[in-house]
């Protein structure tokens, strides 16, 4: 989805793309965040726990719903997920946005997320309301 204008999105459009997450993934993402959890850190605390292996962190696969927003300039006003299944390094998830409802009076749209693994297992779910540029924004744009 190139950037568009809240005019260009349709009722049930869907956008999808995958990602498999690494171990440097989650080494960045753990630096950034302080998020030193054991389930993503440390293997031997997973090893003896219900996980049994590292785990990608919630919030980075719940970040894929970002791509979609940024390639669709949508600036998100509200996110939620909820993480179904643990996400381990090296699954590789598939993202699927769905343009679920639009208020053009108010100016923003709402997208659900559905993740899946390498198995077709559902791993999480969420949804974004945002505001998109409006079509007179982008014919600000494109005279610029």
């Amino acid at each position: 989805m190139p950037k568009r204008s809240l005019e260009d999105f349709t009722l049930g459009e869907q956008a999808e793309f995958a990602r498999t997450f690494t171990e440097i993934d989650v080494a960045q993402f753990v630096g950034m965040t302080w998020d030193v959890n054991p389930y993503h850190t440390d293997a031997e605390f997973c090893r003896t726990h219900r996980v049994g292996a590292r785990i990608v962190p919630g919030l980075l696969v719940g970040s894929m719903l970002t791509h979609i927003g940024g390639l669709a300039a949508v600036l998100a006003s509200h996110i939620t997920f909820e993480f179904i299944a643990p996400v381990f390094i090296g699954d590789t998830i598939i993202a699927t946005c769905t343009i679920v409802e639009t208020d053009p009076t108010r100016g923003w749209a709402r997208i659900e997320l559905i993740c899946t693994n390498q198995h077709g297992d559902q791993v999480s779910r969420g949804e974004a309301r945002g505001y998109p540029m409006l079509w007179k924004d982008r014919l600000r744009e494109s005279a610029a």
